[in-house]
């Protein structure tokens, strides 16, 4: 999940971040981006998309060659450990479903947005159930942050090392200020993984940005409507995202001025990386000009890294689910208060942020971005011969 709220294209040739430019690829139509990268050695490709090269024991796309004993383990992991792990994960979802479903039984969800997305062809109506009071609102937020957490636990992160930062260097102004303007609008995470939203939802229980897709499936449909999720119509040839633009900041806006409002939790780089850098922000989670809450999230790992990069989905969470023990980091910084210059330009807002996260969560900051994600994957896929993983704006 991610938001985005604007086109921002570079050049396949920017994958890393370095001091010296960037050499230029080839503009003759017949040497395309994807095409000069798939003639790279592998070593080159790496060292021009390194925020997306893996570096487990299971090497490119978890494609590596493994050992005997590591055969092994995977073969006794795939006939005990990951039947147990995936009845009790599917288990605790139907069970948070059946709580979702009850809480919302003769309950009308809250509908928006129409007007907007009939204009730009969305399709569809935004609705949802996160502005539910009452013991309703109690038992949906309650039960999804246990259950969050509960299945986490049954994919092997059986503790998490969570780190909050005290902000000592708090000026007289912001101590003065009332609870109501210190309460961040928005949740600011770097994104490694689809468990991120899992750990968020343990964590704060906030709305996300998702396809309007999801508000489709089984199961998962209703819980993101009870999530409060903007829904996002990317497959649409009309874009709509100045509507969803105005949803999410107006959103972010009642978050910080009442207590009782769902925050948005917001992935301002678009896409995943290994967790080792943090790639260039988009400004839609800094529109509203309220304050910020950052937080960092890094997995480290012994044999499998649960960053979801070059892998396709099913190998990762195959070899997610081997893993006796999944480990993770957080680190909440304090909340983020924007200065008058950062509230009217929301591109320094979101730069200042980034370095700052960069700083504190010792990550590498990157100039690549989704674009250049969907180029590298085709070059290994090329390279590979196995089936393209899923490079879709998260």
């Amino acid at each position: 999940m991610a938001f985005a709220t604007e086109s921002d294209p570079k050049s396949p040739d920017s994958c890393h971040k370095s001091d010296n430019p960037p050499s230029e690829f080839d503009p003759s139509p017949s040497s395309s981006p994807t095409a000069q990268l798939i003639n790279l050695s592998i070593e080159e490709l790496e060292a021009k998309c390194a925020a997306y090269v893996r570096k487990d024991a299971y090497g490119t796309m978890g494609l590596g060659k493994l050992g005997v004993w590591e055969k092994v383990k995977l073969g006794i992991a795939m006939v005990s450990l990951v039947p147990l792990r995936v009845v009790l994960s599917m288990t605790i979802l139907v069970v948070y479903y059946l709580i979702c479903r009850a809480c919302t039984m003769f309950k009308a969800p809250e509908r928006g947005g129409a007007e907007e997305e009939e204009e730009e062809g969305s399709g569809g109506v935004q609705e949802d159930y996160a502005h539910m009071g009452g013991w309703r609102r109690a038992v949906v937020v309650g039960t999804g942050r246990f259950l969050s957490r509960a299945i986490l636990f049954v994919f092997g992160f059986y503790w998490i090392d969570v780190t909050v930062v005290v902000n000592q260097d708090e000026t007289a102004d912001t101590r003065n200020q009332g609870e109501k303007c210190k309460r961040p609008g928005a949740i600011i995470s770097n994104h490694v993984s689809y468990l991120d939203i899992l750990y968020h939802m343990s964590s704060a229980f906030p709305s996300f940005v998702a396809k309007r897709s999801v508000a489709k499936l089984p199961l998962v449909g209703l819980i993101s409507k009870c999530l409060g999720c903007v829904f996002v119509q990317r497959e649409s040839k009309s874009s709509n995202f100045k509507g969803v633009s105005g949803v999410v900041t107006e959103r972010v806006r009642k978050a910080h001025q009442n207590k009782d409002s769902p925050m948005m939790m917001l992935f301002p780089e678009g896409t995943t990386t290994n967790g080792d850098y943090l790639l260039p922000f988009k400004t839609g989670a800094f529109l509203s000009k309220a304050p910020v809450l950052p937080v960092i999230l890094r997995y480290p790992y012994r044999r499998f890294s649960p960053a979801w990069d070059t892998i396709s989905g099913a190998r990762h969470i195959f070899l997610l689910l081997c893993q006796f023990v999944n480990y993770i980091e957080v680190k909440e910084l304090p909340v983020y208060y924007p200065s008058e210059e950062e509230k009217e330009n929301p591109k320094l807002y979101a730069e200042n942020v980034r370095n700052l996260m960069a700083k504190e969560g010792n990550l590498t900051l990157s100039d690549i971005g989704l674009a250049e994600k969907r180029v590298y994957h085709a070059a290994l896929s090329a390279k590979f011969g196995s089936p393209r993983v899923s490079t879709k704006d998260d």
